[in-house]
């Protein structure tokens, strides 16, 4: 439980960083904003590896094997779809991603929820595929820049803070029972 925990405080930590340069680099040069773009979900697919390592390995974990995968290629087309299309190819394939994303981690959160502290993942999961398919729709028109994608990252890595304080809690009521 206590490696759950620390495991959702970091992914907080990393969403909320990736915002933080999201919203410094968004008028900056493009090869920064492509590497961003490439980064958020290239970080997700070792997010996902690292947890099904702890919690079981790979083969115990088809959700979060899927879900890396689902990552690794997303970050290579995104860099890809940018350098070709620029922001409304970038948009379109974070998109598609998040919808992805977000259905895997509804999968997760559900298949966890006896652990406690799934709630916010089950609901981040949901909130994600719905941002997933605006996301593609948007892609089609005027394709909003990095410091529109951010709020996306800024709420995954409030659901993994949520999260964490839930175990914390969790554990500081077991321990004192």
């Amino acid at each position: 439980m206590n490696m759950l925990r620390n495991f959702y405080f970091l992914r907080a930590g990393v969403a909320f960083a990736w915002v933080a340069l999201a919203f410094l680099f968004a008028a900056g040069p493009l090869p920064m904003v492509g590497a961003l773009l490439v980064l958020y979900p290239a970080w997700d697919a070792i997010a996902n590896v690292i947890d099904a390592q702890r919690s079981g390995g790979l083969q115990s974990n088809p959700g979060q094997k899927f879900n890396a995968l689902v990552s690794i290629v997303t970050a290579a087309c995104m860099g890809v779809a940018f350098t070709f299309r620029g922001n409304a190819g970038a948009v379109l394939v974070f998109g598609a991603w998040a919808l992805l994303a977000g259905l895997f981690q509804l999968a997760v959160g559900i298949r966890r929820r006896k652990l406690g502290g799934q709630v916010f993942m089950m609901i981040s999961g949901a909130q994600s595929a719905l941002a997933g398919i605006f996301f593609i729709v948007q892609s089609f028109g005027v394709a909003p820049g990095i410091a529109k994608l951010a709020p996306y990252a800024a709420f995954g890595g409030l659901y993994f803070l949520l999260s964490a304080l839930w175990l914390t809690l969790k554990t500081k009521r077991t321990v004192s029972a």
